[in-house]
């Protein structure tokens, strides 16, 4: 057995529906929550019934708005023995927002999650990891607001996120906060992304795989993985009006998602955020 087989890993779940995203920003307000029918309930459901065949502990990083519209599924999230974290309130991104928005944003998500679980939140992920040179501040307002841990960054290129020079292993930021990045690997001295979501979804299992273990040889860092409820519901409707491209990355491969999930959950070990990171 290698050290490979032996490497414990952090499984992580953003817990958001499928009209939460940001690449469906530009066709749903929060206004229009009310009027859509939650998918994301049933879901999560779904997933906690999975890790439980596989033995695997889970942080789930949650939107305030899934706590008051879904509490049923926050309950059993900590019942079960998993990690509940915040994902924010409707799933604004951080960027888009100013100092006391945000702060307010953060705030009543942290505060909606400990009264419906009855647990403290220690983790905080911004949506669509919207934390970058524009609002540092944010780390200010997590140490405020007594968060432990974030996973708030992603250092690769992308249209929506990403500052690709920054530290691409865990650390402790000046302002206190200890910061968990989604993993990359480099090739040809560019970080590649490999944390999961639509990576995942688009590439063949045993590419994800083969990135995944080069990463621990290359590093001897624990692996983390991110995704969300949405992307094993290829029942789910379909967003008209939506650009083209957001359509393809939010569409792409649903189907065989739960396919690769559960060979993901077999091949490697896992546990939640704060086990693995805070817990030593």
């Amino acid at each position: 057995m290698s050290f490979l087989d032996e490497r414990i890993n952090a499984m992580t779940v953003d817990v958001e529906d499928y009209f939460h995203v940001s690449a469906f920003e530009s066709v749903f307000t929060p206004s229009d929550y009310k009027t859509l029918t939650p998918r994301v309930g049933d879901n999560t459901h779904r997933l906690i019934d999975l890790f439980n065949e596989h033995g695997v502990k889970a942080t789930f990083f949650t939107l305030g708005w899934v706590a008051e519209n879904c509490p049923d599924v926050v309950k059993r999230i900590v019942d079960e023995g998993h990690e509940l974290g915040s994902h924010g309130s409707n799933h604004k991104r951080t960027n888009t927002m100013t100092f006391s928005e945000v702060k307010e944003d953060i705030k009543r998500s942290k505060d909606i999650l400990e009264e419906v679980s009855g647990k403290p939140v220690k983790g905080y992920r911004a949506p669509s990891f919207s934390v970058d040179t524009s609002n540092e501040w944010v780390f200010d307002i997590l140490v405020e607001l007594g968060f432990e841990y974030s996973s708030s960054t992603y250092p690769i290129e992308h249209d929506l996120y990403g500052v690709p020079d920054w530290p691409r292993f865990p650390h402790v930021r000046k302002e206190g906060i200890f910061e968990i990045p989604v993993p990359t690997i480099q090739e040809k001295g560019k970080n590649i992304g490999i944390g999961g979501g639509g990576y995942f979804r688009l590439y063949p299992y045993w590419l994800s795989s083969r990135r995944i273990q080069k990463y621990m040889m290359d590093t001897e860092q624990p692996y983390n993985f991110y995704f969300h409820p949405w992307e094993i519901d290829p029942e789910q409707p379909r967003v008209k009006g939506a650009p083209f491209k957001s359509k393809l990355r939010h569409y792409v491969n649903l189907n065989v998602m739960e396919k690769k999930l559960k060979k993901l959950l077999k091949d490697y070990k896992w546990t939640s955020m704060q086990e693995l990171y805070l817990s030593k």
